[in-house]
């Protein structure tokens, strides 16, 4: 009887063991996915379901027909907020299909955690600390304190901000175009300008893919744009310092620092660059006015937005280069711009400057810059460079286009910025998906997309020894 109450309790106690096997397997099995897997996924689930909404035959003109890799190619640049098109935006989708399309630049500039959170956030809904974290990484903040507070003054802010443009660009295009396009003009350019999505809907006004090249002589439009433009690349943390110590720069974060210091200074550099490249070139017919108004607006949507008033395919060489440079820095971390970012830039430069002068530390400002801020500063722009290089080889191999085209569409592409020089139509479909994955790599991040790959459980480093070796 002894025997069969120790089997009874063993049983029992072997089957809560079970229980307990089967209960952990599925929380590590949920778990398993990083906060990196797990925005990728959400980004890519967000391409999926606009793709599929693009499909419907409503959302295309009457007469007209849509492939599902132009669907996922439009869903990918507009989620993505890229702007390159295989198909004109104003001609070629309906009300309804560039409706979609604004959604999914709306949601791509500011995040879909950011936007999910708010919704949870109006249905009284308490913010998980899983989900405080997913929303930290998604927003590149530096800490995970406040960052709901932060989402919800990113949101009142998108808004209000987008709010004057829409009206500054209605007086643009109510007196050109009437009410109903002016008010419509309005708001979509806006959003698109805020969130550096590069779609334009003035396809049926004047001419496919003419962007704001008719436009190029109104200053109100310039100004709007380029302020929404800037405003939403500069980032959402350097708001913040702005709003709470307003022109007091000494107590800006470090962070806050580099950003308007660099954006400044590629800002003034870059637009003396373009005009004197273009000044006897595309620009030589132009009056005073019409050419500052392009050498600034120029130096300002490479920062990913991917509007122009000139023909980009048109520029000079040197032009180009000065474009494809400034399309591969892009705008601010943690905002609606692509890129490596400014502050990335900025922190390699005073590396290396200090190496050169042979400092201890990477310091600037009062401040020292930490080594894993370096480190991961290097890593972004390797894995830039070795995905751009990659794709041109790529692109090159399987259809002969001009080296300085597909240079550009790529950089364009993995910048997020939207620019072409004319061949995006033109590319075949290995071509189309290698830019599709480019633009995927370039909003969720090109070091975050590796790290999706390669993340794992952490294990303690295991410390090998050295060995000198040749550099230089």
């Amino acid at each position: 009887m002894w025997k069969c109450i120790c089997k009874t309790q063993k049983g029992k106690k072997n089957g809560i063991r079970k229980k307990e096997d089967r209960y952990t397997e599925k929380v590590t099995i949920g778990h398993r996915m990083s906060h990196v897997q797990m925005i990728a996924l959400g980004y890519f689930l967000v391409i999926v379901s606009g793709s599929l909404l693009l499909m419907l035959p409503q959302a295309t003109r009457p007469g007209l027909k849509t492939t599902y890799l132009e669907a996922l190619f439009t869903a990918t640049s507009a989620t993505c907020v890229t702007g390159l098109a295989v198909v004109d935006t104003a001609s070629h989708w309906s009300l309804l299909g560039q409706m979609i399309i604004l959604a999914m630049i709306q949601v791509g500039g500011l995040g879909f955690m950011t936007i999910g959170v708010m919704f949870a956030m109006g249905l009284k809904r308490s913010i998980s600390l899983k989900v405080r974290g997913l929303l930290q990484e998604s927003m590149n903040s530096i800490q995970l304190g406040g960052v709901v507070k932060m989402a919800r003054y990113v949101v009142k802010g998108t808004i209000i901000v987008e709010g004057i443009g829409a009206l500054l660009l209605m007086c643009v295009f109510i007196p050109r175009f009437g009410v109903p396009k002016g008010i419509y003009y309005g708001i979509f350019h806006a959003i698109s300008a805020f969130c550096n999505g590069g779609f334009d809907v003035l396809g049926t006004e004047y001419e496919p893919y003419c962007s704001f090249c008719f436009l190029s002589d109104d200053i109100l439009l310039n100004v709007v744009i380029m302020f929404l433009i800037t405003v939403g690349s500069i980032g959402f943390f350097v708001w913040k310092d702005i709003l709470e110590h307003k022109l007091s720069y000494r107590k800006y974060s470090l962070h806050s620092k580099l950003a308007i210091s660099t954006t400044v200074f590629i800002f003034i550099i870059s637009s003396i660059l373009f005009y004197l490249f273009e000044r006897d070139g595309l620009m030589k017919g132009m009056g005073l006015k019409e050419t500052l108004l392009a050498s600034l607006f120029s130096s300002i949507t490479p920062r990913t937005a991917g509007f122009n008033t000139i023909d980009t395919g048109a520029l000079s060489n040197s032009s180009l280069m000065l474009t494809l440079v400034l399309m591969f820095i892009g705008g601010s971390p943690a905002s609606t711009a692509g890129g490596i970012k400014t502050v990335t830039l900025s922190v390699m430069i005073i590396y290396v400057w200090s190496n050169l002068r042979s400092k201890t530390g990477c310091n600037v400002y009062g401040r020292r810059i930490p080594d894993e801020a370096i480190k991961k500063a290097s890593n972004v722009i390797m894995i830039n460079l070795m995905l751009a290089v990659a794709a041109v080889l790529v692109i090159s191999y399987c259809q002969p286009l001009n080296l300085r085209d597909v240079l550009f569409e790529v950089f364009s592409a993995i910048g997020t910025v939207g620019m072409t020089t004319g061949v995006t139509r033109s590319l075949t479909t290995t071509s189309r998906i290698v830019i599709i994955l480019l633009m995927f790599c370039g909003r969720i991040g090109s070091m975050s997309f590796a790290l999706s790959f390669t993340q794992r459980d952490k294990v303690a480093p295991v410390r090998l020894p050295e060995e000198n070796i040749i550099i230089g």
